[in-house]
């Protein structure tokens, strides 16, 4: 009995939070293939360690924090493939018209972890800054400056950018 209790409160956690991590997951990776094997990972472990969730209420920051972990353990084993080609002979894309949406999913990809970590958690994850300090294990005011920092790169990327689209129009 006890144990389809947890069974059936662990499958109302995940039916409530797959899609925000899976969100998290693909902003962290930026690759649909490993957000879903991260995300799985990470539930996963949180079914195995269900029992140490210390606020059963909110598991929200608990399962991002595991996501996180999962999305790091990735780097650890991660082996690169590298190739050496002559810089001449790599192929440059073409200038296309930019797509807004996109711009902004690069520019936000281009943030170093340390900023884009933060800003994700707070614009899409909805954390407030106490909530993210104490997941990213720093302190309220580290995580205000890394949030400004973010935004002051995005928008001098973003002015940068279009004040080249408008030199290239006229």
């Amino acid at each position: 009995m006890l144990a389809r209790l947890r069974q059936k409160h662990f499958d109302q956690v995940v039916r409530a939070y797959s899609a925000e991590m899976y969100r998290f997951a693909w902003w962290l990776c930026r690759d649909r293939h490993v957000a879903e094997d991260i995300v799985q990972e990470a539930f996963t472990r949180a079914w195995h360690s269900w029992d140490s969730l210390r606020e059963p209420d909110n598991p929200k920051p608990w399962l991002m924090r595991i996501l996180r972990n999962e999305h790091a353990r990735l780097y650890e084993r991660k082996q690169f493939d590298y190739v050496d080609e002559a810089p001449e002979d790599l192929e440059i894309a073409a200038d296309h018209a930019p797509i807004e949406l996109l711009e902004l999913e690069n520019l936000i990809g281009s943030l170093p972890l340390s900023l884009r970590e933060p800003f994700l958690l707070q614009v899409l994850g909805g954390f407030s800054c106490a909530e993210i300090a104490a997941e990213l294990d720093t302190s309220e005011g580290a995580i205000m400056v890394r949030l400004t920092r973010a935004r002051q790169a995005l928008r001098q990327s973003l002015s940068g950018e279009s004040s080249a689209s408008a030199r290239k129009s006229s």
